[in-house]
């Protein structure tokens, strides 16, 4: 067995760890396992404790930390504690970009997208968690800059940008690739701007009293209900059979809004729903609630074309 006084060759070093010549010269060249002494024809040597501390070296880089951060541990500038820390907070951040990776790869391969469409997912879900919220912000702004908009309905908004989890899924990435195409595509955006003007300008209008959040709640679910369900039936909007559902909802809307039912409303009341309502705003909250994770709000959309159908040929 070797004594502290043995002196190892560098060959001797490699049989005795594993690792290979270039490794430990290079090591050695570095500064962090210097050689204890030379032979005569210039040969390094080295002693125990410079093999105790090729092992702690060796251990160190496997663990990811570079020569420059095993140096300052050596020469007792930081400790490995400190190191550990500071790499494994560096790790997260490689983890975290690693599954944002892996999550666009699938997208990618469940989309079967083309080279640009590739390029243009990998930019809009690599962003920051800032620069993500700035995205959806920015459409905010548009949609409500120079509106009366209701300050309740632009908070909601806003409390509800959502903020793509560190361990995000590929459906999750999926959504979030079509929320940040659909907030920056020119039809939406101006399509949502009407809406908001319509509901400002209905909101000021005295003849229309605001109606309160359970009343439009449970005029929503009416509308799930009667128009979803006539729908889903098939009945046809244009029927006599559809005349006593029409009839049901545009006395509701009528009750909400304070309103007579005649002509005139029926022919506001569609005009509100074809301006209040578009299948993107759906998707939007739709994509919203995907991205954070959370159960899709019901589906309106359906109920709200077969009852305007049912309002026009009225």
């Amino acid at each position: 067995m070797d004594d502290d006084t043995t002196l190892h060759t560098i060959g001797d070093l490699a049989r005795l760890t594993g690792l290979t010549v270039k490794t430990i010269r290079y090591w050695s060249d570095a500064g962090v396992v210097p050689p204890t002494d030379r032979t005569p024809a210039g040969y390094r040597l080295y002693d125990r404790a410079a093999l105790d501390r090729l092992g702690l070296v060796r251990t160190l880089r496997d663990l990811g930390i570079e020569l420059a951060a095993i140096h300052r541990i050596l020469r007792r500038e930081t400790t490995v504690a400190e190191v550990a820390a500071a790499h494994a907070e560096a790790l997260e951040v490689q983890i975290r970009t690693l599954r944002m990776r892996q999550a666009v790869l699938r997208t990618v391969a469940g989309r079967g997208s083309s080279p640009q469409e590739t390029a243009l997912m990998h930019r809009l879900a690599t962003l920051s968690d800032r620069e993500r919220r700035r995205l959806v912000e920015e459409f905010i702004d548009h949609t409500v800059e120079g509106l009366d908009a209701d300050p309740a309905f632009v908070a909601m908004m806003r409390d509800a940008v959502p903020v793509l989890p560190e361990d995000s899924t590929a459906a999750q990435v999926d959504a979030w690739v079509e929320l940040a195409e659909l907030v920056q595509d020119a039809g939406f955006r101006a399509a949502m701007r009407r809406a908001v003007a319509d509901q400002s300008r209905t909101a000021g209008d005295s003849a229309t009293p605001p109606a309160a959040d359970d009343e439009l709640r449970s005029l929503a679910a009416l509308l799930r209900e009667r128009a979803g369900g006539a729908a889903e039936a098939g009945l046809d909007p244009g029927s006599a059979e559809a005349r006593p559902v029409v009839d049901e909802l545009v006395a509701a809307y009528a009750r909400v809004t304070g309103r007579g039912d005649d002509a005139e409303f029926r022919a506001w009341l569609l005009e509100r729903l074809e301006l209040g309502h578009d299948a993107r705003y759906e998707r939007y909250w739709r994509l919203v609630a995907a991205v954070g994770g959370r159960p899709a709000p019901p589906a309106l959309t359906p109920a709200v074309t077969w009852f305007s159908s049912a309002l026009r040929a009225d």
